[in-house]
């Protein structure tokens, strides 16, 4: 799922992509918003409040403001940089973008409660999930070559409603490949959707230990990768000995 690159990538790696990362950004942008009063999966909206913090010469409010857009920047050139290094082939280039993204959530998650509503308080929390946003966005568009992007949707409404006109009146024999992105467009909407939802929900129910909800679902993703790697490896090893075994007793 995160492993797989380039010609090794195929669509149900995407839409597992798209399920459990869509399912950890609608969760972190319901609970981003309802802790702190921040979207913190997208820059998009802190561009607007920015354009408008300066025409009322808000400059306090404005350099935040710029803070948080760096920040989901930031995110985005750390991943991109950690997996420059360890090079797009490392089996666990992955593994350390994903891992500082828990830590950011696991830091939410403990001690939110200590959030006070100024503006030093909403900088350092809502700046860090941004952070964290930044990191998955980047993680999710180069693992599947910008296919999936999980963290806002408005990219992704635009590219179905063009999918949607195209296989109505487009080439019949592009419509497969067509069907294949709308599916996957559909995935990461309806998931990240479904973990706006539950996160709203359980962040009234919970607080901030509702962040131990993405955090589990990052940590199941990265199980799932190691564990398929391991599986995979026990079963070549396995293979590999009946093979000598035959050729011995042949």
């Amino acid at each position: 799922m995160l492993r797989h690159l380039g010609a090794k990538r195929t669509p149900q790696h995407n839409l597992r992509l798209a399920t459990l990362l869509g399912l950890t950004a609608g969760f972190v942008n319901a609970e981003g918003f309802l802790g702190f009063s921040v979207l913190t999966t997208n820059v998009t909206g802190h561009a607007a409040l920015f354009a408008e913090r300066i025409a009322f010469q808000d400059w306090k409010t404005a350099v935040v403001i710029a803070l948080w857009m760096f920040l989901f920047l930031a995110g985005a050139f750390f991943t991109s940089l950690i997996l420059s290094f360890t090079g797009e082939n490392q089996r666990f280039s992955y593994f350390i973008p994903v891992i500082i993204e828990i830590l950011i959530l696991l830091v939410s998650a403990l001690y939110g409660y200590k959030y006070d509503g100024t503006l030093v308080s909403k900088e350092f929390f809502a700046g860090s999930l941004l952070f964290a946003m930044g990191l998955q966005n980047a993680l999710v568009s180069m693992v599947s070559g910008s296919v999936v992007r999980t963290t806002h949707l408005t990219g992704t409404f635009t590219d179905l409603g063009i999918d949607l006109a195209q296989i109505l009146h487009g080439d019949k024999a592009a419509r497969p490949t067509l069907r294949s992105k709308i599916k996957l467009r559909t995935y990461i909407i309806f998931f990240f959707m479904t973990g706006a939802v539950l996160g709203a929900y359980l962040f009234h129910r919970f607080s901030f230990p509702s962040f131990f909800a993405p955090i589990t679902i990052l940590l199941f993703a990265l199980l799932y990768d190691m564990l398929r790697i391991k599986a995979k490896r026990y079963y070549r090893t396995g293979v590999n000995a009946v093979k000598r075994t035959i050729g011995h007793t042949e």
